[in-house]
């Protein structure tokens, strides 16, 4: 199994980590703002392989075909963009009009989940490129956050205000169908709302920017703004790795453990 955790901070770096050692194993470091730069982290050559031109305003969200076959971007001018990796060249641009805060890709690679500051969250179809569903869960409150279940069954949104959305994702042959579960507030109220607090982990000393689970949710990262990362034990709460290669804090964190396919 390979397992290795990447970290992003302030500087414009972002590091890749083998989890379970510690060890720091490849450098990136990138540009902001309208740019988006492909590195070759197996390569020695320490300059982007490609450029990304494109956006207007600032890219908020970044994405890869789960085989690396095109890449997709969201930005602050409304737009999302496929992206062909080769050639970096723009497959497709869909306009929101609105300023897109990210994007999430759905495991069935055939399906893009976007929402924006004007409080939308839609759904757009690759296969048949358009827009299935739009969402609106409160009028013009902004959503910050959304995610699909790995298995594709959840699609789950959070917005200004606190309040989480929760819908069933039904997969009809190519046709997905969304189905309202629950809304409720994630802050403070969550024992109110047939959640429970499972644990609180303590070892941070500033913000916690971001966290990712393992595969198995055995394990969590996370992201601090005292400049580490941290690999929590869920079991025993413990921190049974830290990262300390920053020298700014640690704001976005990924972790891919999944097993390579025999």
């Amino acid at each position: 199994m390979s397992i290795i955790m990447a970290t992003a901070r302030y500087d414009h770096t972002i590091r890749f980590w083998e989890a379970l050692s510690g060890i720091y194993k490849r450098y990136l470091a990138t540009a902001g703002h309208l740019h988006i730069k492909l590195y070759d982290i197996k390569s020695t050559n320490p300059n982007p392989i490609l450029s990304f031109e494109g956006h207007t305003n600032n890219v908020t969200g970044v994405g890869f075909h789960c085989e690396g076959k095109w890449m997709v971007t969201s930005s602050e001018d409304g737009t999302v963009k496929i992206w062909d990796i080769r050639s970096a060249s723009v497959q497709r641009n869909y306009n929101h009009h609105s300023p897109v805060n990210d994007v999430v890709i759905h495991p069935n690679q055939g399906e893009l989940i976007l929402y924006d500051q004007a409080g939308n969250v839609r759904i757009w179809d690759l296969g048949e490129n358009k827009c299935t569903h739009q969402l609106i869960p409160e009028d013009d409150v902004p959503v910050r956050s959304a995610t699909v279940a790995t298995d594709g069954s959840m699609l789950v949104a959070g917005n200004n205000l606190g309040n989480v959305y929760v819908w069933g994702m039904i997969q009809n042959r190519e046709l997905t169908s969304l189905v309202p579960v629950t809304k409720f507030v994630a802050h403070p109220n969550v024992d109110n709302n047939n959640f429970t607090l499972e644990n609180t982990l303590h070892g941070h000393q500033r913000w916690v920017w971001d966290c990712a689970f393992s595969v198995d949710s055995a394990y969590l990262v996370t992201a601090c703004s005292d400049h580490y990362a941290r690999l929590w034990e869920l079991s025993s709460q413990q921190i049974i790795r830290q990262y300390n290669g920053h020298h700014r804090g640690a704001v976005c964190v990924a972790l891919n453990d999944y097993s390579e396919r025999r």
